[in-house]
């Protein structure tokens, strides 16, 4: 017997955010993320569960990927377009990846991953970036398992670091 539901009809789509039903489980799912330790341990704020719908649609180099068991929201995937200078073409961050914690360890990430693969190859980007807490090790071994790597230009220089500034 499975610890955890087996999705019966699982569902990988790409979100269309004018699609109410996509909208909802898209803020369902980045906030049971958010809540997750995982994810900062924090709900979202009432602002972001009121306005992120309609500002990732005004910004037409963000989508969505989500996964559905029927009608229920099992997992999310958000990524944003950016620009590879050396390159001259798109580059896509993987931003969110949640999957609801019962539904864990079933692929489901791995499915949505390559559905956003999908989309990036059709934007004619370059390479996919993510970042990832290190000691969330079971998706650290996911990423590296479908080709994520750390990644350096030249190993006098050392490894790329990911770092932040709050605004």
């Amino acid at each position: 017997m499975s610890p955890h539901p087996e999705p019966i009809n699982l569902r990988i789509v790409r979100a269309d955010y004018a699609n109410e039903s996509h909208g909802k489980a898209l803020v369902l799912l980045l906030d049971a993320y958010a809540r997750d330790v995982a994810g900062g341990g924090e709900p979202l704020s009432d602002f972001a569960k009121a306005n992120l719908i309609k500002s990732m649609a005004a910004r037409p180099q963000v989508y969505s990927v989500l996964a559905f068991d029927g009608e229920t929201p099992l997992g999310l995937v958000n990524c944003i377009e950016g620009f590879s200078t050396f390159a001259c073409k798109p580059l896509v961050n993987v931003h969110d990846v949640a999957v609801m914690a019962a539904y864990r360890g079933q692929g489901i990430a791995e499915k949505m991953l390559a559905e956003c693969e999908v989309i990036a190859r059709e934007r004619g980007a370059v390479k996919m970036t993510l970042e990832v807490l290190s000691g969330n090790t079971r998706a650290v071994r996911l990423y590296q398992r479908i080709g994520y790597a750390g990644y350096q230009l030249d190993p006098s220089m050392g490894s790329a670091v990911f770092m932040q500034r709050l605004l």
